[in-house]
């Protein structure tokens, strides 16, 4: 799994950087034609981790409900993000990866509910399915980031 836990580290440092040298205008910008921004695919990214890994394996979340409701699947941006929160952000994308990292090496994932992803109807039986699983995920959102960047920029 080191390998796995490396990945992740990789996606959340770029989105890190994201983070560290956008505005928080191009931050909160929705493109013409979208319907989401920056700031909700990496609240998204983090909450979808904490949902497939912590949740399936009905453990505690290791974030607050309230980023639960504002970034899990379905959602959208329906205010304006400030500066604290991009903060807030910004701390989770590796707290709670160094959180899983020492969870994981404790044996504390030893349930796991199935889940049948819904957009490739493909299967979650183990936590190590789900982190993996979890870095296809995180890399769709950073790509999709990236792209908005560059949309936000011009």
């Amino acid at each position: 799994m080191e390998y796995a836990f490396d990945i992740c580290l990789k996606n959340r440092q770029l989105l890190d950087g994201i983070l560290s040298t956008a505005t928080l205008e191009q931050l909160n910008t929705i493109p013409a034609g979208f319907n989401n921004n920056i700031l909700w695919n990496i609240g998204h990214s983090i909450v979808t981790q904490q949902l497939l890994v912590y949740g399936l394996s009905g453990n505690e979340f290791q974030i607050e409900q309230r980023l639960i409701d504002l970034y899990r699947k379905g959602t959208k941006p329906e205010r304006t993000i400030t500066q604290k929160e991009v903060e807030e952000l910004q701390g989770l994308l590796l707290s709670t990866l160094r959180q899983l990292e020492t969870d994981y090496a404790s044996g504390k994932f030893k349930d796991y509910k199935t889940y049948t992803l819904g957009t490739t109807g493909g299967v979650l039986s183990t936590v190590e399915n789900a982190i993996e699983f979890n870095n296809f995920h995180e890399g769709l959102h950073l790509g999709y980031s990236m792209a908005l960047m560059r949309l936000v920029k011009n």
